[in-house]
């Protein structure tokens, strides 16, 4: 691999990786099929419960608009609830339903053994070249976070 290739050839293998990973957890979860935008705004709201509208869309690089599309789709599924900021009684809170973080907690599982399996048909070299690239695939991403919370 050239240098000067090696940023667009990881950014492929890192688009390519996630796109197979995707489409094959969707094949196999149940109904109703979640879009990616859905999926990701499940998971921060399961990871930070009660995040407002406006937050989630900057944390989620979306306009509000699409987020509150998003919130509505996803309360009529029963996978989300909007509840009064206390602080602020225009604003709503997000909150997971319990159906909320059995799916996401089924996609979670069901991501891992995928993911298992396939590096488990790796040779051992390249397990250990994947483990050891993690720390430094986390500080590339926190990398991009930070620049785009800059601009």
């Amino acid at each position: 691999m050239e240098p000067e290739t090696f940023p667009e050839e990881l950014a492929d293998a890192l688009v390519g990786v996630q796109r197979l990973i995707r489409r094959r957890l969707r094949r196999d979860m149940p109904d109703p099929r979640l879009r990616g935008a859905e999926v990701e705004l499940l998971r921060l709201v399961v990871d930070r419960p009660g995040i407002g509208i406006s937050d989630a869309a900057k944390e989620l690089w979306l306009a509000s608009n699409s987020v509150s599309t998003l919130v509505n789709q996803l309360s009529r599924q029963g996978y989300l609830e909007r509840e009064t900021d206390p602080a602020d009684r225009r604003a709503a809170r997000l909150l997971p339903t319990p159906a909320a973080e059995a799916r996401l907690s089924e996609w979670r599982k069901r991501r891992a053994d995928l993911v298992r399996r396939q590096v488990s048909r790796l040779d051992a070299a390249d397990r250990d070249a994947l483990h050891a690239a993690i720390p430094a695939l986390r500080k590339l991403a926190v990398n991009l976070h930070e620049e785009a919370e800059e601009s």
